[in-house]
């Protein structure tokens, strides 16, 4: 390779944590010293940007990290970022250091902070993708949600040992604000009847039509996936609605939570992690700036930020057909 063209950069993690942003982490801070550039991270995100919470890293730094959830270096979604004064005291604090580029670890709201100060002050900046929800534009998974997914998946299957038991029906909630990924595919590994997400358009009358179609197949439990941002209403209100549509069920409420931001990161997303944290390394070397590296096709592909944060993946409408097709 050619010359870099950075010299010292800076690695943060930000928004909401993600299984795998610690694996992301190691591969940026031991790919730049592989390649002699000095990295440091920064705690709690943009605020330690501000606050010149700086910490040199090195290979030693990110041992034994990589089957943590969470973030070693603390996460914050900082208001004072927003603010032009912050910009500018967190863009002193990388002349300071002599910083040249970024890697920023997170969501669409990591990514719209980079974006600014990338435009404002010239720093080079690259994005890696991590939220458990895969509501990312320009990768097919973000970090975080394939094991998201799965525990979510694995804590459906045990609510389904009780709901079994006792001839109940369970509303479950997952996360997805606003997005229905983890819905949809959860409800579909796990055999729920009915799978309620924001990108369609619900209706109670549909949910009640799925129920009497399940009570004629001789179905006497059932599990409902719901997705946080459903915009029906809330599981509570949904569920409620049923008992009065259904006087006769046994209905519970379940709201997983965040569970699903937890835990050790599964295989798919350490290898996810690992690629995409080396390719931001080897992006910023390259000149690259102000684009989110992702994973297409199991090839790395990079897209400039503004598109990452204003399009969005779309659910693939044949699972919805699939997972009604064999709920009954």
């Amino acid at each position: 390779m050619e010359e870099s063209a950075v010299k010292k950069i800076v690695v943060l993690t930000s928004g909401g944590d993600a299984p795998g942003m610690n694996a992301a982490l190691r591969a940026v801070v031991r790919t730049a010293s592989h390649y002699k550039i000095e990295c440091y991270g920064v705690r709690e995100g943009f605020n330690g940007l501000i606050n010149d919470d700086f910490t040199r890293m090195g290979p030693r730094s990110v041992k034994n990290i990589i089957t943590a959830g969470g973030t070693i270096l603390k996460s914050a979604r900082s208001l004072d970022f927003k603010t032009a004064a912050g910009r500018r005291k967190a863009f002193d604090n990388c002349i300071k250091h002599e910083i040249d580029g970024m890697v920023c670890i997170g969501g669409d709201g990591t990514f719209k902070g980079a974006q600014t100060f990338c435009e404002e002050y010239g720093i080079s900046v690259i994005g890696v993708p991590a939220t458990v929800d895969n509501d990312i534009f320009g990768t097919d998974n973000t970090i975080g949600y394939d094991t998201a997914l799965n525990t979510a998946m694995e804590a459906i299957d045990k609510i389904r040992d009780t709901a079994t038991s006792h001839n109940r029906i369970f509303f479950v909630e997952v996360m997805g604000r606003d997005a229905g990924f983890i819905a949809l595919n959860s409800g579909l590994a796990t055999g729920a009847i009915g799978i309620l997400i924001p990108e369609k358009k619900d209706s109670i009358e549909e949910l009640f039509a799925t129920f009497e179609r399940a009570e004629k197949a001789g179905k006497a439990s059932s599990i409902v996936v719901v997705a946080e941002g459903e915009k029906l209403g809330s599981i509570y209100d949904i569920a409620k609605a049923t008992q009065n549509g259904f006087p006769s069920y046994d209905i519970r409420v379940a709201v997983l939570g965040h569970i699903q931001r937890g835990g050790s990161p599964s295989c798919a997303d350490r290898v996810l992690a690992s690629r995409l944290g080396y390719s931001a390394v080897i992006g910023l070397m390259e000149g690259r700036t102000n684009v989110m590296v992702g994973m297409q096709s199991n090839t790395i592909v990079y897209t400039l930020i503004e598109e990452a944060v204003k399009k969005h993946n779309e659910l693939n409408q044949d699972l919805l057909k699939i997972s009604e097709i064999l709920s009954i």
